[in-house]
């Protein structure tokens, strides 16, 4: 038996698994160092295997310049939206490393050798943390669900608006910063008001020596305001899936 594939329908099919493994290559936790690269690889060929019947009415061209630029647009198109939904889902590890910093536990810095930088305790904890409900509330199916979207509005030998993809990351820089301090601010408040308290305290009364207290004292705020924060956590893992599929949805030009 002789299987015959048209040529331009598997050049489709591979240029799309390109965009889907760049992406994959960015977004956490797909770019862990735990997840192998041929894992990746595979996973980017059979989420492209789905999009087969819609890539082979793609038109591409096959002249050999016009398909190397269409890798790397592909390399591109998939870097830029994975680096938009990175930014978005690392603002919750940012708002643990705001509470170390303000908790005193900012100190306790410890190498991450799968993620190949300095990481602090809660800051390393609120990224797992967000993995596992990612995961639980099937948000990850949602992000790649919003990706393979993108093959509609982005066909595969089309060319992005730049100037879009330029205003979605400066807009998603500006959502980054503003979702780890709206987690954050309220537990830094408070630690901050306690500094204050324990600070006044130690002026009004030097005999009780406050100083002795106020590091065990911020310690066990600071793990008491974390086990508070749970339960915000979910409802801003579903925002931040909204924004990450938004953001593609509007890097592709549907938006």
């Amino acid at each position: 038996m002789t299987i015959t594939i048209a040529g331009e329908a598997l050049v489709a099919y591979l240029l799309a698994s390109v965009r889907i493994v760049a992406w994959l290559a960015v977004v956490p936790p797909f770019s862990s160092r735990a997840i192998p690269a041929m894992a990746k690889v595979v996973l980017s060929l059979g989420l492209a295997f789905a999009m087969a019947p819609a890539l082979a009415k793609d038109t591409i061209e096959m002249g050999t310049p016009a398909l190397v630029m269409n890798v790397l647009t592909q390399v591109l198109i998939g870097l830029g939206m994975g680096f938009v939904t990175y930014l978005l889902f690392t603002a919750v590890a940012v708002a643990g490393s705001l509470i170390d910093m303000f908790g005193g536990f900012a100190m306790a810095q410890a190498f991450d050798p799968l993620a190949m930088n300095m990481n602090t305790v809660f800051g390393k904890f609120h990224s797992m943390l967000a993995t596992v409900l990612l995961f639980a509330s099937g948000g990850h199916l949602l992000v790649i669900g919003g990706l393979l979207s993108t093959f509609r509005f982005l066909p595969i030998g089309s060319s992005p608006d730049i100037n879009n993809m330029t205003d979605v990351m400066i807009t998603a820089f500006s959502m980054f910063f503003t979702i780890a301090v709206q987690i954050a601010l309220p537990m830094i408040a408070v630690l901050f008001i306690a500094d204050l308290g324990l600070a006044l305290l130690t002026k009004v009364a030097p005999q009780l020596n406050a100083i002795n207290v106020m590091f065990p004292a911020k310690i066990g705020l600071t793990l008491l305001l974390v086990g508070l924060s749970f339960p915000v956590l979910p409802q801003a893992i579903d925002h931040l899936v909204e924004l990450a599929n938004e953001a593609m949805s509007t890097m592709s030009g549907a938006g």
